[in-house]
């Protein structure tokens, strides 16, 4: 038996432990806790493939608070933005090891500081998740190269098993 239809705007309870691919639009932007880690520019080593994330963000993210300063309209200023889907989120190997869509199209849950378990974005900054306040912008950082993080896996908020 089908449940009633969903309206595109509405988001359904514990929507989160749903698989990816039944999520509404809403659901599925919601679903984004929202760290801006996506957001960092990385590099990749021609001879090795090895990716290695900077602290340079996308000239759009507001670096005090991780959020993009023009969602909607991003594409127009930023072209290789990506537009993450179900699909794309299994195929991007440079997601964080945290990012819901990426945790959620594992079948694993989402960690216990997600703003949808705990109501607020507070409690994923103190888990260190978010590049809020520890990022620069791109249109001020200078070469990329001189930009290499090498950040604590731990230090974004990833659970210790």
């Amino acid at each position: 038996m089908k449940g009633a239809p969903v309206k595109e705007g509405s988001l359904r309870d514990r929507f989160w432990e749903l698989a990816i691919d039944t999520l509404t639009r809403a659901e599925w932007e919601a679903l984004c806790d929202g760290c801006g880690r996506c957001c960092l520019h990385k590099l990749e080593d021609e001879d090795t493939g090895e990716v290695v994330e900077t602290n340079v963000a996308c000239k759009l993210l507001d670096v005090g608070t991780a959020r993009c300063r023009d969602y909607r309209h991003r594409k127009a200023f930023v072209p290789d933005c990506l537009r993450l889907t179900p699909r794309l989120v299994r195929e991007v190997p440079w997601l964080p090891p945290t990012c819901a869509y990426r945790l959620r199209a594992d079948g694993d849950p989402l960690p216990p500081w997600h703003p949808l378990l705990t109501g607020s974005r507070d409690a994923m900054i103190a888990a260190g998740a978010s590049v809020a306040g520890r990022c620069i912008s791109e249109t001020v950082a200078g070469p990329i190269e001189h930009h290499v993080i090498d950040w604590a896996e731990n230090d974004w908020g990833e659970v210790e098993p």
